[in-house]
C-alpha cells in the first residue's frame, strides 16, 4: 500500500516592507521606461514653442489689429488687413516673383543634384574631396556668393556680357529686366544649394543594394536606365524629402534679392524682383506690423498649399523595378 506524502508547510508570507520596495523599484522603472522619451524631446518642444509656435500664434493676433509702434492703442480690424493684401498688386508682383524665381532655381537645381549624386556614387578616385568641395558652396558666407555673381551679371564689366559680346549678343542689364533679374538670382540659389541636395541624395543612394545594380548591368542596362529604373525609384522618400525643403526654401527668398539689388527692399525701381519676404520686411521696416503680419500669414499658406501639392506629386510617383 502507497503511502501519502506528507504535505508541505506553507511558506512564510513575504514582508510587507520588502514588496513596497519591489513596488517603488518596479513603478520608478516603468516611469523611467516610459517618461524617459518625452524628456529627451521636451527640450525641443519647449523651444520651438518658445521660438517658434508662440511668434507665430502672436503674428496671427498682430495681423487683426492696426499695429505700429507709434501708437498705444492698437485697434481691432479683423479680416481687413487681409483684404487690403488680397488687393494689393504688389503682393501678387511679389508672389509671381517668388514663385518664379523659385522655379527657376528649384527644377534644375534637383536635376542636377540627382546628376551629380549619380555620379559621385560611382567608384571614383578621391571621392571624399569631391563630397567636401560641392559642400563649399553652402557654407560660403551667402553676401560673398551675391557680390561675386554680382560682379559676374555686371552690366558694363561684367563676365557674361564680356562672353555674350564675343557671340555678337549686346549689353544685358541683368537688373533692369524681370526675366534677366530672375534668371541671375536663381543662378546664385543654384549654385549655393545644389550641392547640398546632392549630398542628401548621395547618401539615400549609399542604401541601394549593389546586387540591383550588378543584375542591371548584367541584363545590359545602361547608367542612365538604371538611374531611372533603379536609383530614383528607391530614393524617393528622400527625393519627397529634398523637394519639400526646397519648395520651402524658395518660398523663404530674402538675402539672395536683397544683397543683388544693393539693400534695396523694393527689389528694382519696378519691383522686378522683389520677392515676399522682401515685401514682408519693407511693411515692417515702415513699421506697419499689423499689415506685414498678414502677409506673413498669407506666405504662411502658400508655402503650405505648395508644399502640399509638391508632397501629393512626389508620393504618387511610384516605384518600377521592372
Amino acid at each position: 500500500m502507497a503511502t501519502r506524502a506528507p504535505d508541505r508547510p506553507a511558506a512564510p508570507p513575504r514582508p510587507p516592507g520588502k514588496r513596497r520596495r519591489f513596488n517603488g523599484r518596479h513603478w520608478r522603472y516603468q516611469a523611467d521606461v516610459k517618461g524617459s522619451p518625452y524628456a529627451y524631446v521636451a527640450p525641443f518642444f519647449l523651444l520651438f514653442c518658445a521660438f517658434g509656435l508662440f511668434p507665430l500664434l502672436y503674428t496671427a493676433w498682430v495681423s487683426l489689429h492696426e499695429w505700429t509702434l507709434l501708437q498705444d492703442e492698437h485697434e481691432f480690424l479683423g479680416l481687413d488687413n487681409f483684404i487690403a493684401v488680397v488687393q494689393d498688386s504688389y503682393f501678387w508682383n511679389a508672389t509671381f516673383n517668388t514663385l518664379s524665381i523659385g522655379f527657376l532655381s528649384t527644377a534644375p537645381q534637383l536635376l542636377l543634384a540627382i546628376w551629380l549624386a549619380h555620379l559621385l556614387n560611382r567608384p571614383l578616385r578621391a571621392q571624399t574631396l569631391f563630397r567636401v568641395t560641392l559642400l563649399l558652396p553652402n557654407v560660403t558666407s551667402v553676401v560673398a556668393v551675391v557680390v561675386i555673381f554680382s560682379q559676374l551679371f555686371g552690366r558694363d564689366f561684367g563676365l557674361l556680357n564680356w562672353v555674350l559680346s564675343l557671340f555678337g549678343a549686346g549689353e544685358i542689364d541683368w537688373r533692369a529686366g524681370t526675366g534677366t533679374s530672375h534668371i541671375a538670382i536663381s543662378t546664385m540659389i543654384m549654385w549655393r544649394w545644389t550641392g547640398y541636395n546632392a549630398l542628401i541624395l548621395l547618401a539615400a543612394m549609399q542604401a541601394v543594394p549593389r546586387e540591383l545594380y550588378e543584375a542591371a548591368t548584367i541584363d545590359g542596362a545602361s547608367n542612365l536606365t538604371q538611374l531611372r529604373k533603379i536609383t530614383i525609384p528607391m530614393i524617393r522618400p528622400t527625393m519627397i524629402f529634398v523637394v519639400i525643403t526646397s519648395t520651402i526654401g524658395a518660398m523663404q527668398i530674402f538675402a539672395e534679392p536683397l544683397l543683388f539689388g544693393a539693400y534695396s527692399v523694393t527689389g528694382g525701381q519696378d519691383r522686378q524682383y522683389q520677392t515676399l519676404a522682401l515685401f514682408i520686411y519693407e511693411n515692417f521696416a515702415r513699421l506697419d506690423f499689423g499689415y506685414a503680419s498678414a502677409i506673413s500669414w498669407m506666405m504662411f499658406l502658400f508655402i503650405i498649399v505648395i508644399a502640399g501639392i509638391n508632397f501629393l506629386l512626389t508620393s504618387r510617383t511610384k516605384g518600377d523595378l521592372r
